[in-house]
């Protein structure tokens, strides 16, 4: 636990620039979590488009005219970005810290400085100058001139956004050709009755059963994700991939 009882982090990322923004916060609420997206995202970037969120900001999102779009439990590849950035900022804070976890606060903000201002491997480009039009300015460069240069950033900016977006187009298409073929297809049906992974949780030990249920198929929401609902008829919240259920048999 970092001091002060810091204990979560709640991030956002641009699916675009890669842009991360965070809070630290010691306990997670709805209104944490309104508040952020109010303060670190809106005040400052605008109302976005699409957001991937859970359930607890459905109203305050509707009255934004912000469309959400919720990830199935256990299958962090429907929010690849998001799961990408977190892997690149733990390993960053893992090196800085070594023995010192509680610390982790503090380095923070300089693993995302690092982050920020580092090429993308997709884009090419740093998420700090996709973002402000500009790479950002460091310590040895205070002093020189660069408004000429600033200028000239400005002006290629509308390029390099568009040549960024058709190579990271170019990268995605490439690595999902890859990864759909190794991917064996697995449909299921409504009505059929499922078992799901059980979600892991700090009191589970190796003792608890790997599978729950069964529930059954309500409906197919998208490619490999599915609504479930229970033997009576009562829905299930959040939606769940194909990888996290297999069929149950009486």
């Amino acid at each position: 636990m970092a001091p002060g009882q810091i204990k979560f982090l709640i991030m956002a990322v641009d699916y675009f620039t890669k842009w991360v923004e965070v809070e630290l916060v010691a306990t997670i609420s709805t209104e944490r979590v309104k508040c952020f997206l109010w303060k670190k995202i809106i005040c400052r970037f605008g109302i976005p488009a699409k957001i991937f969120a859970s359930r607890v900001t459905v109203e305050f999102c509707e009255g934004l005219r912000i469309k959400q779009i919720f990830t199935s439990v256990q299958h962090p590849q429907s929010n690849g970005q998001a799961e990408a950035a977190n892997k690149v900022i733990l390993k960053g804070l893992r090196k800085r810290l070594e023995e010192a976890k509680g610390k982790w606060a503090e380095e923070l903000l300089q693993v995302l400085w690092s982050y920020h201002t580092t090429p993308h491997s997709t884009t090419n480009e740093t998420p700090f100058r996709l973002t402000f039009g500009t790479e950002a300015v460091i310590p040895v460069e205070i002093g020189e001139s660069s408004a000429h240069e600033l200028r000239a950033n400005l002006d290629l900016l509308q390029e390099v956004s568009e040549t960024t977006h058709i190579r990271e187009y170019a990268v995605k298409t490439r690595v999902a050709r890859t990864y759909n073929k190794r991917v064996v297809p697995r449909n299921f049906r409504p009505q059929d009755l499922m078992l799901r992974k059980v979600v892991q949780k700090a009191e589970n030990n190796k003792l608890t059963p790997s599978w729950e249920g069964p529930f059954r198929i309500k409906e197919k929401v998208g490619r490999g994700t599915y609504q479930l609902e229970s033997l009576g008829g009562k829905k299930v919240q959040r939606t769940w991939n194909a990888a996290s259920l297999r069929m149950y048999y009486s």
